[in-house]
């Protein structure tokens, strides 16, 4: 079975998805980032496609949500 991957990751103040190497997007939030990769993961479900999210623990000090108030 082939798989993809998406992994949300800080970038500056922002928050991005790398789809299988590939880095694109610019969120306020590890939730909206989130929700990005799920929309893409449910077409790629759709082709026939393994699923792997990762979305990281918050860093010490930093919010749940990753933005300055969640």
């Amino acid at each position: 079975m082939q798989q993809t991957s998406y992994s949300i990751k800080r970038t500056g103040s922002s928050w991005t998805i790398d789809h299988d190497g590939d880095v694109g997007g610019e969120y306020a939030s590890k939730e909206a980032a989130f929700e990005a990769a799920a929309a893409a993961a449910s077409n790629a479900i759709k082709d026939g496609l393994g699923i792997v999210i990762s979305v990281p623990a918050p860093a010490a000090g930093e919010s749940a949500l990753g933005t300055a108030t969640n």
